[in-house]
């Protein structure tokens, strides 16, 4: 995508109409950049296929990335193939977030342990605000709560994910741009998956923006 953030997060979002816990509303885990794990079944191979073929459609249509439909569809189902399970985390972690708001009299600090990571939870100095975070089990921040609504933090793995689609697409794109005929998996023969698939330094992160 051609949307970049220094920090690799998505912007503070307010969610409704995605049902609550605690009294504070859930990520609508079905938006198309709340990514969360879920496995598909599809190979690698198929995956290739399929970007190549979305690069040269929406090359076809006259869009490029995230200005396609299609594109962040792909990159979603793409992307939660590697994703920690941010919708069991998140859900847990407001749970234990809940019982001990309830336990207790007054505002708390506190650290939880959930089974798939970690949550923290304070009250902002003002004492009318809180702020939560949520870590997986690889102790990376998946996602923060704050009064001002939701932040979602790309992991080291998905933003490898990420910037491996974007070099398959990137590159089937431009063949379709010079008129090079698709056929089957020929259209990426330039990018080099092996080389990807190691690509885990911060600067080659994708991040996007909702």
């Amino acid at each position: 995508m051609q949307i970049h953030s220094s920090n690799g997060s998505l912007q503070q979002r307010v969610f409704s109409g995605t049902g609550s816990i605690g009294g504070i509303h859930l990520p609508d885990f079905n938006d198309k950049y709340v990514f969360t794990k879920k496995k598909s079944g599809i190979s690698k191979e198929e995956y290739r296929k399929q970007i190549a073929e979305q690069a040269y459609k929406d090359f076809e249509n006259g869009t490029f990335q995230n200005k396609s439909e299609g594109f962040n569809k792909l990159m979603k189902s793409y992307t939660s193939e590697v994703s920690p399970d941010r919708k069991g985390i998140i859900t847990s972690g407001l749970k234990a977030v809940s019982r001990n708001r309830e336990n207790v009299l007054k505002p708390i600090d506190f650290v939880a342990t959930l089974l798939e990571g970690e949550v923290r939870y304070q009250k902002q100095p003002s004492g009318d605000s809180e702020y939560i975070e949520f870590y997986d089990k690889n102790g990376e921040m998946v996602a923060s709560y704050s009064n001002k609504g939701w932040t979602m933090f790309t992991t080291n793995a998905e933003a490898a994910r990420q910037t491996e689609m974007c070099m398959i697409y990137n590159a089937a794109w431009g063949n379709a741009r010079r008129g090079i005929p698709m056929a089957g998996g020929d259209a990426v023969n330039p990018v080099n998956l092996e080389i990807m698939e190691n690509m885990e330094s911060p600067q080659n992160r994708f991040d996007a923006k909702a």
